[in-house]
């Protein structure tokens, strides 16, 4: 009987999320692919709006997983108050914390595969449809400071069309200054691939410029070694947003930041909204579960969609607000992460305990 109801609840709101999940999926791609419509110009056609759509499908699902559980659960849940059968089985004998207990264990499934993609295949994804999306707009072409990505080595400053998973970069703009901070030597190169075994890249079709006080040469190579600390890895590190990144990277990037003595609060809250992912879904379906118990077990669906997609959003954006806050005054990010959580616990726990 215990499995069965098990089952049965499970099912109902496991059906709820993924519905809920596939919609709010469907909705931001639609919104994607218009915003992009605005970007097709040179190689970059409809179809590739498609498919950078697509490979960003992973970190669209990591997103989304936490409202949707919610707005599941309040779906799932509400309409089996809606017909009585939670009634029925609180007169059968099963505890309101049983019933918790059978809704949770279909939302630990999205727990893992949200892990799962935040941890191996959103950040590979995430790089691979932005890079190829430079790519196509930009190609092997110089340097367009408005869109790439920048970095510095001692007296070096590079820029980069384009950055490949893998150790491949398009359109490496080279700029060397001397100890006057004055312009040595500008080079362009319209690739760049990292070779493992020996641990440098080899530019191609690279082009030079020397300037001296009162001359200019330049130069031209098929190929140039170039040796650098900027590795693949370091260099997915800094093009990837913090939230971007899976959680061991995040860990080892901090440690390398601290050791250097660099700012890193920015990547260490991210690291912990990562790690408290789980918990703050878990907060988010108790606070559903406890409006089913509670002030909307007589709702309609449609009510229960949009309560679930306010709360969501006001969850989201108390997140949002207390993140850069902690940063801004030195608060730990731990406590940024876990309040809005704390605050979902609360109001389900209160609800649960009046319901019961």
């Amino acid at each position: 009987m215990s499995k069965r109801l098990s089952r049965y609840i499970g099912v109902n709101v496991l059906s709820a999320i993924t519905v809920a999940l596939v919609a709010l999926i469907g909705l931001d791609v639609v919104a994607g692919i218009i915003d992009q419509m605005g970007d097709i110009k040179n190689n970059y056609q409809f179809a590739d709006v498609l498919i950078y759509t697509a490979t960003k499908l992973p970190s669209t699902i990591y997103e989304y997983i936490p409202l949707a559980s919610l707005i599941g659960c309040l779906v799932g849940l509400g309409m089996l108050a809606t017909n009585s059968e939670v009634v029925v089985m609180r007169a059968a004998g099963v505890s309101l914390m049983r019933i918790v207990l059978f809704v949770f264990r279909p939302v630990v499934l999205f727990i893992l595969l949200a892990a799962l993609i935040g941890e191996y295949f959103s950040p590979y994804l995430d790089q691979l449809a932005d890079s190829k999306r430079e790519y196509l707009l930009k190609g092997e072409s110089a340097l367009d400071s408005t869109s790439g990505f920048w970095a510095r080595e001692r007296g070096e400053f590079i820029h980069f069309n384009a950055v490949f998973p893998g150790g491949v970069l398009f359109g490496v703009t080279r700029y060397k200054l001397d100890t006057d901070r004055q312009l040595k030597e500008a080079s362009f190169s319209s690739r760049a691939t990292f070779n493992k075994t020996e641990g440098f890249w080899v530019e191609e079709n690279v082009s030079s410029t020397i300037f001296l006080e009162n001359q200019i040469y330049t130069r031209k190579w098929v190929t140039r070694k170039w040796q650098t600390e900027l590795t693949p890895e370091v260099l997915a590190l800094n093009v990837l947003p913090a939230d971007a990144l899976s959680a061991g990277a995040l860990n080892d990037h901090i440690d390398y930041l601290e050791e250097r003595k660099a700012d890193v609060e920015q990547y260490r809250l991210a690291f912990w909204r990562k790690v408290l992912q789980p918990v703050a879904i878990f907060s988010l379906v108790l606070v559903g579960i406890a409006f089913v118990f509670g002030p909307l077990r007589q709702a309609t669906v449609g009510f229960r969609v949009f309560v679930g997609v306010l709360f969501g959003i006001s969850f989201k954006l108390l997140s949002d607000i207390l993140g850069p806050l902690s940063i801004v005054f030195e608060m730990s990010p731990i406590l940024a992460i876990l309040t809005p959580i704390v605050i979902c616990f609360s109001i389900g726990l209160i609800l649960l305990r009046r319901a019961g």
